[in-house]
């Protein structure tokens, strides 16, 4: 089991400074094993199972534990989770497609990391439940509407949550063959998916002035090669601001490091090391003495905001660092590294989706 030395990346991060990262946000979780936004905050289910993840990677395995047995123990009997608790308290009995399916990546994550079967089998029904949960709201070309509601499911897709839910999917699917419990609809369900993300952005809300929109669909694993390369450069300009990170809109002056280092992560998915390695400094202005990160800079004033260091902003900065280094066996997770990609079927639409993004 993992429980060496932290990730690190030489002239930026020492491994010591990214154990005091995963230290902060263990500060920040509650008794419950739920790991809020910052300590007094809100936690939703998507950024909680992210700095779960942050922690297994740096060796706290005992706090990632107790959050995953908080996912556990959460769940509703459809397999989804509220959109945001505080203290317990449900605030948002909403359930949204991408924070529920992103269980999947985080177990994965730690059984790979940890080599623990028997963890894996304990959670595969949490699991089961939230894929299947997930899929029952696939609608159109494979797009996943992005909630349900108390009067079912919201009829809207958004792309940067569908990329997550595609790479989540692949995740459930790993963990399916782990168990020896193959679930061939989800491989039908994925294919449909990856076509949608590929070749059909007519299916997708437009929020393209957001960064996440831009690099999520080769974070997520849908596009690889020529296609994810040209994506790259289509934006970079947009969303690049020199040695500060990246801007999380467009037509914003803000730099927030979760999305810059989310984007080191996309950019060491295809290759492009050195551009992911000086991302991931340029992001460190964001950096505290006890290891937090504040959330962002307006670069335009010099002013931090919001005015508080999030958990999940330090988690993306571990992951990346896991990333850029391959300390752990979890490293190549955003790489797609031996995860299925599901069966590419003849869709409902005339198109043909061609080239290395399939």
């Amino acid at each position: 089991m993992h429980r060496g030395n932290a990730p690190a990346v030489p002239g930026v991060l020492t491994p010591e400074q990214c154990r005091q990262t995963a230290l902060s946000i263990a500060a920040a979780q509650e008794p419950s094993g739920a790991i809020p936004w910052f300590e007094g905050g809100h936690t939703d289910p998507w950024d909680h199972v992210e700095c779960a993840m942050a922690l297994t990677a740096a060796g706290l395995l005992e706090p990632a534990r107790a959050a995953f047995d908080w996912s556990r123990r959460t769940q509703r009997t459809d397999g989804s989770w509220p959109m945001q608790t505080r203290a317990g308290v449900i605030e948002d009995h909403n359930s949204d497609s991408n924070f529920c399916a992103y269980i999947a990546t985080g177990i994965w994550h730690h059984v790979l990391i940890t080599g623990d079967e028997s963890f894996a089998a304990r959670m595969w029904p949490l699991v089961h439940k939230a894929i299947d949960f997930v899929i029952d709201l696939q609608f159109g070309y494979g797009e996943i509407a992005w909630a349900r509601g108390e009067d079912g499911p919201l009829p809207e897709a958004l792309l940067t949550g569908c990329a997550s839910v595609f790479h989540s999917i692949r995740c459930a699917l790993a963990l399916a063959v782990l168990v020896c419990e193959p679930q061939p609809e989800w491989e039908l369900a994925l294919g449909r998916l990856g076509h949608a993300i590929a070749a059909h952005p007519e299916a997708f809300t437009e929020k393209d002035r957001y960064s996440m929109d831009w690099y999520y669909p080769i974070l997520g694993g849908a596009l690889r090669g020529p296609a994810a390369a040209a994506r790259i450069r289509e934006r970079w300009d947009d969303f690049v601001v020199g040695d500060l990170g990246i801007r999380c809109v467009g037509d914003r002056p803000w730099v927030t490091g979760a999305e810059t280092c989310e984007l080191v992560m996309a950019l060491d998915a295809i290759g492009h090391r050195t551009a992911a390695q000086r991302q991931f400094a340029a992001m460190q202005h964001l950096r505290e003495e006890d290891g937090s990160y504040w959330t962002g800079l307006v670069f335009a004033d010099g002013k931090r905001w919001p005015e508080e260091r999030t958990t999940w902003t330090g988690a993306a900065m571990i992951l990346a660092a896991d990333a850029l280094s391959d300390t752990t066996a979890g490293a190549g997770i955003f790489r797609g590294d031996g995860l299925p990609m599901g069966l590419q079927t003849d869709c409902d639409c005339e198109c043909v989706a061609t080239g290395p993004g399939w």
